[in-house]
C-alpha cells in the first residue's frame, strides 16, 4: 500500500549523493539491521551514519559500533535528548530520521524540525491498533484478542499524534487460531524487515521526483 506526498519533505539543499539515514532505536535493532544490510548490499541507495538511544545497553548500539557507524547513548535523565539527539544529527547532515524500536515519547519542536523527513514503524496495520501504549507484545496482544484474521506491519511518517502520519507502506500477514503474541510478533517482523527499507526506497524517489 503506498499513498500521496502530502506529508513528505525534502532534505534541506536536496540529495548531493546518498541519503544519510539517522536511526533511533530503544532495544535490540533488527529493523536497524534490516536497514543497515539495505545499505550495505545496495538495495537501497543510502548509508547509516548515526545510530542514537536512550537506553545505554541497547544492543541496537553495538549493531552499529560493528560497522563504524557514529553510536550515541543519550541520557535522558541527565540530558535534553532532543537537543542532543539533533546536535548529532545535524554533524552527521542526517537526510532521514528513521524510528526502529524507539520507545521514547518525541517533542513536538524536535517533530517540528524533521516534518517529511521523520518515519516509524508500526507492528499492526494503523489506523486499527495504534495509539497510546500499543508497541511491542501489547500490539499483537491486541490483535489477538480483537479476533483479528489479517495483521501486519505500517510504515508511516511522524506527527504529533501516535501513530497517526501518512502511511508510506504496509504489509500483511494471516493471523491463525492458535496464534500466540510471540508467534504473531515474529511472523510480522519478518515482514518489518522488508518493509523498512521498501519504505525508505519510496523515500528517495520522491526525492529524486522533486529535484
Amino acid at each position: 500500500m503506498k499513498v500521496s506526498n502530502s506529508q513528505f519533505s525534502l532534505p534541506a539543499g536536496g540529495l548531493n549523493s546518498k541519503l544519510r539515514i539517522g536511526v533511533l532505536a530503544s532495544g535490540g535493532g533488527s529493523n536497524l539491521q534490516a536497514i543497515m544490510d539495505a545499505c550495505r548490499t545496495g538495495k537501497i541507495d543510502a548509508e547509516v551514519v548515526a545510530v542514537i538511544s536512550n537506553k545505554e545497553n541497547a544492543f541496537a548500539l553495538d549493531r552499529a559500533r560493528k560497522y563504524n557507524i557514529k553510536s550515541v547513548f543519550v541520557d535522558p535523565k541527565k540530558f535534553n535528548f532532543d537537543r542532543k539527539t539533533t546536535e548529532v544529527l545535524e554533524k552527521q547532515k542526517v537526510d532521514l530520521v528513521c524510528l526502529a524500536g524507539f520507545l521514547m515519547k518525541i517533542s513536538k519542536e524536535f517533530i517540528k524540525k524533521y516534518t517529511g523527513r521523520i518515519i516509524n514503524i508500526h507492528p499492526a496495520l494503523l489506523p486499527k491498533f495504534g495509539g497510546k501504549g500499543m508497541y511491542g507484545m501489547n500490539v499483537h496482544n491486541a490483535v489477538l484478542n480483537a479476533g483479528a484474521k489479517i495483521s501486519g506491519c505500517t510504515i508511516h511518517f511522524v506527527d504529533e499524534k501516535y501513530d497517526n502520519g501518512e502511511i508510506i507502506l504496509q504489509k500483511k500477514v494471516k493471523v491463525f487460531k492458535n496464534d500466540t503474541p510471540e508467534r504473531l510478533q515474529r511472523r510480522v517482523l519478518k515482514q518489518e524487515h522488508k518493509a523498512y527499507p521498501e519504505a525508505i526506497k519510496i523515500f528517495i524517489a520522491r526525492i529524486k521526483a522533486h529535484e
